[in-house]
């Protein structure tokens, strides 16, 4: 595939939106050609330009899309449905959405086998399709769902889809956000197998460059809606060369970040409606100058690549070291804090019900036994995949659903034996992050509403007017501005409603904060932000988290302790660097060597 000059424009009410701006880059036969860069720059717009999959709004301005010589972009909608599927495939992102969720999954897969080969054997061959991608039980699977199947499991039947007639072209579009890590691995292992068996050319759309490490033979990196660099892989992961590509390097949670601050990059991709006169990365780069300002860069030839900045005529970057910024490595220190919480033998078995009279005939033991202690200002870090049990554990605590049997000490106060009234001064002091937070803050009610929300509730300040002004600092604390308390949710980007929760679960000042998954599917700059901010504030205001997550980079950066479930059990726990250095667990090998590793 022969990408030149490609341009997708939205029709807002402000004007036309450049989402893709003169893009262009060659996908090889066999090869995986990753595109980066944060969410805003244009990687997903620019994968539903080559598909033609663009919603109605937008359209293709200008430019080329050659498949073997042919022209996607001229051909009349329906050929463009004989290439789709069956030449050029996509897995989309998300895909819940993506299913119809009123089709069976084997039904789905049939549609496409249908569509471009015939009706013969359809169910079989789905069966045979579910099988390679590693769905267990394939012919009982085949008649369920989507909303019957885990994340993991939705994403290998998208696959299966995606690869039903044996495509030339497969786009993968995050093909593994907010996947555990277990899963994430088998889900590449996969692709990559698939892609050898056939031959086939990948397109892989992604913000984590681990997988891009593990997956790409070449990368290009995307801001603004243009390509700012095309290199080798080797040639990119030793010396990036655009300061945007860097500075993704930068905001990467690692040990030789742990004693600082990550570095963070400043603002926000610029509006696309917006008509650059220089660079586009000029207002948040450090090494700025007169030129970049009234002067666009165009892609230039370097040893290892393009790239689009006018720093790099003077010479090529040096090579990227291990710990930016001089931040050293730091042991954890065992502070002699007071104990906070206290969980003792923590069970929530759910029923299993059937037949007409709903008979109880088992139990899912969602969490089987779990204790721990936590002190005030440490962070303890919950581990393991998806059904582990994690958030479970941290709603029951909360009792936002009611634990089966066990023991939650909160400052000594029994937590499951507290009346009503005794359990809204607990709130006060024990809230929570969830972890979609488009999901947790209500869309009907502007900022302000969400921060007095849980003040009024809790009683917290003397009056509404004591209220505001502790709602103006709140804002301040999480790097919000101030105009934000008028905007509804929807008006945010995902860091920046993730800061919102943060705030409205500070508004109420509590001393205990259970983060579920805070930075799951963030960008590598914004979840930068999002670590600093809960560093900071742990800092300064002595608090403690229970931190939940899959992500093991930022276990080692945030966290002091860290316990890794499996099936509803702690399998092993202790300090971050011991747990981490030296696994103990067979499960906890096996959960860090399914991480995937920048060098």
């Amino acid at each position: 595939m022969k990408v030149e000059n490609l341009s997708t424009v939205l029709d807002v009410a402000a004007g036309e939106l450049r989402a893709v701006d003169g893009v262009s880059f060659e996908l090889r036969k066999g090869e995986c050609f990753a595109l980066v860069g944060e969410s805003g720059c244009g990687k997903t717009m620019t994968a539903l330009s080559l598909t033609r999959l663009l919603p109605e709004a937008a359209r293709i301005a200008s430019g080329r899309v050659e498949l073997d010589g042919t022209d996607l972009l001229g051909l009349p909608e329906a050929a463009m449905r004989a290439v789709r599927g069956r030449r050029v495939a996509m897995i989309f992102q998300e895909p819940s959405t993506a299913l119809n969720p009123v089709l069976t999954v084997g039904r789905q897969i049939e549609e496409v086998i249908e569509r471009h080969v015939g009706k013969k054997d359809v169910r079989e061959k789905a069966i045979e399709l579910l099988r390679a991608v590693g769905i267990p039980d394939p012919e009982h699977r085949i008649d369920q769902y989507p909303f019957e199947l885990s994340g993991g499991q939705k994403q290998r039947v998208m696959i299966a889809a995606a690869l039903a007639v044996e495509p030339e072209v497969l786009i993968a579009d995050e093909p593994t956000t907010a996947l555990d890590v277990t899963i994430q691995a088998q889900i590449l292992d996969l692709l990559a197998m698939l892609q050898a068996e056939r031959g086939m050319a990948l397109l892989l759309i992604s913000h984590d460059l681990g997988i891009v490490a593990k997956m790409a033979q070449r990368v290009a990196v995307m801001y603004a809606g243009e390509i700012v660099e095309v290199a080798e892989r080797d040639a990119f992961f030793r010396a990036p060369q655009h300061p945007y590509s860097r500075k993704l390097f930068e905001a990467l949670p690692s040990p030789g970040l742990r004693s600082g601050t990550l570095a963070v990059i400043p603002g926000q991709v610029p509006s696309l409606a917006t008509r650059f006169a220089g660079c586009r990365f000029a207002d948040r780069c450090d090494q700025v100058f007169d030129r970049c300002r009234v002067e666009a860069p165009q892609l230039a030839q370097y040893a290892g690549g393009l790239v689009r900045c006018h720093l790099r005529e003077k010479g090529e970057a040096p090579p990227r070291s291990g710990a930016e910024k001089g931040m050293a490595v730091e042991g954890r220190k065992n502070e002699a804090a007071a104990t906070l919480l206290q969980v003792h033998d923590l069970k929530v078995h759910f029923p299993i019900r059937k037949g007409v009279l709903k008979r109880t005939v088992g139990y899912v033991k969602a969490v089987d036994g779990v204790s721990f202690e936590l002190k005030a200002g440490r962070t303890l870090a919950l581990v393991g995949e998806s059904g582990s049990g994690k958030t479970t554990t941290g709603k029951a605590i909360l009792r936002l659903i009611e634990a089966t049997t066990g023991q939650v000490r909160y400052e000594g106060k029994d937590v499951f034996s507290s009346n009503g009234r005794e359990m809204r001064a607990l709130r006060k002091s024990m809230q929570i992050i969830f972890q979609d937070p488009y999901a947790s803050l209500n869309p009907r009610l502007r900022v302000t509403e969400i921060l007095l929300e849980g003040m009024r509730s809790l009683g917290v300040g003397q009056d509404d007017r004591a209220r505001m002004a502790r709602v103006g600092t709140l804002l301040a604390e999480v790097g919000l501005p101030p105009d934000s308390l008028a905007r509804y949710p929807h008006e945010f980007s995902g860091g920046q409603r993730q800061r919102i929760a943060i705030a409205r679960a500070l508004a109420v000042e509590p001393r205990l904060i259970v983060c579920d998954e805070p930075t799951s599917a963030l960008d590598v700059s914004v979840q930068a932000q999002i670590l600093n901010l809960l560093r900071s504030l742990q800092k300064n205001r002595g608090l403690a988290y229970l931190f939940i997550t899959h992500n093991i980079g930022v276990v080692d950066f945030l966290a002091h302790d860290v316990a890794v479930l499996l099936q509803g059990r702690i399998v092993e726990s202790g300090p971050v660097d011991q747990v981490l250095r030296s696994p103990q667990h067979p499960y906890t090998r096996e959960l860090l060597s399914a991480v995937p590793m920048i060098d």
